[in-house]
């Protein structure tokens, strides 16, 4: 399966959920992403691009696939790199 991706990867539980409020209160999040996210896809709005399944790690995954397209997830998603925030894109 192939999925359209983007995330918000943070270092704390507490700033995912921090982040999480803001996404909630309506701020964009290829700008939370931007501004918050400490993975290099921070330059690209929080952008992954289309990824393979299999190629990502196991909870990752398992969350995005829970997704539908357009939804994020409630809850910050903890994998060995930290605290995700995920938001499942259609593939255009």
């Amino acid at each position: 399966m192939k999925y359209n991706v983007d995330h918000i990867l943070l270092k704390h539980k507490y700033e995912a959920e921090d982040v999480l409020r803001l996404l909630q209160s309506g701020k964009l999040f290829t700008d939370l992403a931007e501004k918050y996210s400490q993975c290099s896809s921070s330059q690209r709005g929080g952008s992954l691009g289309v990824v393979d399944g299999g190629q990502l790690d196991g909870d990752f995954e398992e969350a995005l696939s829970a997704l539908k397209e357009g939804e994020v997830t409630s809850i910050p998603v903890r994998t060995r790199f930290g605290y995700h925030i995920i938001r499942r894109n259609s593939l255009k």
